[in-house]
């Protein structure tokens, strides 16, 4: 198959799961022997560019016609089998759906966030859930400043949303959705059912497991508020007020509060901050955990590390809402805990840390749910088979695609009881 990858890098300067995704994808499918190709823009760029080419940039987050031009002439020289369109923001623009629609290409997406229904993608304000947007105008997203705290910055966003709706829900085959929580709210927010398909991330073999009963708890991401830091951070300094769990804090990642990291974690003997870690690094002091912590304030639309912790062997303490319902089968491969509640926070890293035996089961537990679910080779059955499923609508071969991958990757817990400080 001859596929045409279409994505805006994000910075260099902070880890970008997305990033990671797309380059893992392409690699899996380049080495099962299909032809990729990639159409891309990197967002590093922007920083060489003049002074009016900066200001220009916000003008082509809604729509970029020389993008159009030149994929469409892309498109109609190599003539691939299929597009497959990640992030187009800022430097791309809705702009490629139309490229596609002038050289009859089909297209598939796959929707690593809420951008379809909420200007920044988060579904998520000050630092608490929002749907303010979701099914309506995008307009409360420009007053309250949305993307960066800023009006003018989220103005081209939630244009690019208003203005671009149609073309996306006409304009793709098919979409992915990365959970089954993602599809839930883009389905109730009015995007065609038919075309939404549940394709989780696949997480590459990681080369080493953990062994034995772990030296720390991890917290690897970008430290931001929506990633719940401030909220492990609370968390811990009630345990360390009790005593502690005998185990360290290992904080790895950068961003915002990067700086506020760095001063609570200063002369403290159970917390280390270690910096971003290179890939190498991630998977080391993954498999060197007892547990890994995701307490993310924010829906996660998947939530890749807690899948990369599975890969290694590695049970996870996760917000009880989002993907993270579907990823962590409460008790079992990790605990979840109430959403931004602190003490139930601290009680399930209180609870993954008591019993190393039981720890170790939910560990091995992971790694099998890693096996059936999200290993490479399953991630390129399920990318493969919506690829072909959008060449045959397009050509007439179909009704339409339905959602994949929810049938081998555990049921799905919409209900569950709270129980020990976390939730069931």
């Amino acid at each position: 198959m001859h596929v045409l990858v279409v994505h805006n890098h994000y910075s260099s300067a902070q880890p970008s799961g997305e990033n990671k995704v797309v380059d893992q994808e392409t690699a899996l499918l380049r080495e099962a022997g299909h032809r990729v190709g990639v159409f891309e823009r990197r967002s590093d760029s922007i920083a060489a560019r003049s002074l009016p080419a900066k200001a220009a940039v916000p003008l082509l987050v809604p729509w970029n016609p020389a993008v159009r031009k030149e994929l469409a002439a892309r498109l109609r020289a190599e003539r691939p089998d299929v597009v497959h369109v990640h992030n187009v923001f800022p430097l791309l623009s809705p702009a490629v759906l139309a490229a596609c629609a002038d050289a009859g290409v089909p297209a598939v997406a796959t929707l690593h966030n809420y951008t379809q229904v909420c200007p920044p993608g988060t579904l998520q304000r000050d630092g608490r859930p929002c749907t303010e947007c979701v099914g309506a105008t995008p307009l409360p997203a420009v007053r309250h400043g949305c993307y960066r705290g800023s009006r003018l910055a989220t103005v081209p966003l939630a244009v690019g949303l208003s203005v671009n709706r149609r073309r996306w829900w006409s304009g793709v085959e098919r979409f992915f959705c990365i959970s089954a929580a993602q599809r839930d709210v883009l389905v109730g927010a009015g995007m065609p059912a038919e075309r939404l398909a549940v394709k989780h991330n696949f997480v590459p073999e990681p080369g080493v497991r953990r062994e034995g009963d772990g030296e720390h708890l991890l917290f690897l991401g970008r430290l931001a508020e929506a990633k719940g830091v401030r909220l492990l951070m609370a968390a811990w300094d009630e345990l360390a007020r009790e005593g502690g769990v005998g185990l360290p804090l290992v904080i790895a990642g950068a961003g915002p509060l990067e700086r506020e990291v760095t001063a609570w974690a200063a002369g403290r003997d159970d917390v280390r901050y270690a910096g971003l870690y290179d890939p190498q690094e991630c998977r080391r002091a993954l498999a060197r955990s007892a547990a890994v912590v995701a307490p993310s304030t924010w829906l996660e639309a998947f939530g890749l590390v807690v899948v990369e912790a599975m890969a290694a062997g590695v049970p996870t303490v996760a917000a009880g809402h989002g993907a993270f319902v579907e990823l962590v089968d409460d008790g079992v491969t990790g605990l979840l805990h109430r959403p931004g509640d602190s003490a139930s926070l601290a009680s399930c890293l209180r609870r993954i840390t008591a019993g190393p035996a039981h720890n170790q089961e939910m560990g091995r537990a992971a790694r099998r749910r890693y096996e059936q679910g999200f290993s490479p080779a399953v991630g390129l059955e399920r990318l493969v088979e919506g690829y072909r499923a959008a060449i045959a609508v397009r050509s007439g071969g179909g009704e339409g695609p339905q959602p994949v991958g929810e049938h081998s990757t555990g049921p799905r817990r919409e209900h569950r009881r709270e129980r020990d400080g976390g939730s069931r």
